[in-house]
């Protein structure tokens, strides 16, 4: 597999994003955790516009909260907010 030196750019610059000034395993951990926590946010937004797109098609506030393993209030609290653009 190939990549540009483009997206070789963008991966270093992500990495020292959350590296800083740390190097060696600690440097390495903080860019792991890093990384990890930007796809858990991204994660977050897909499930909470999937839980509005599930109202919106019928689906009752205690069957998405079952299926989410969340509870209604939460449910319902997503379900009122609107999407981040």
């Amino acid at each position: 597999m190939t990549y540009t030196e483009a997206e070789i750019s963008s991966a270093i610059a992500s990495m020292e994003k959350y590296r800083h000034s740390e190097s060696g395993e600690a440097g390495a951990a903080l860019v792991v955790v890093g990384l990890s926590a930007e796809r858990a946010a991204r994660e977050v937004e897909i499930r909470d516009e999937m839980i509005r797109l599930a109202h919106r098609a019928g689906a009752s506030l205690r069957q998405i909260a079952e299926v989410a393993g969340l509870g209604r209030k939460t449910v319902t609290a997503i379900v009122e907010r609107e999407p981040i653009s």
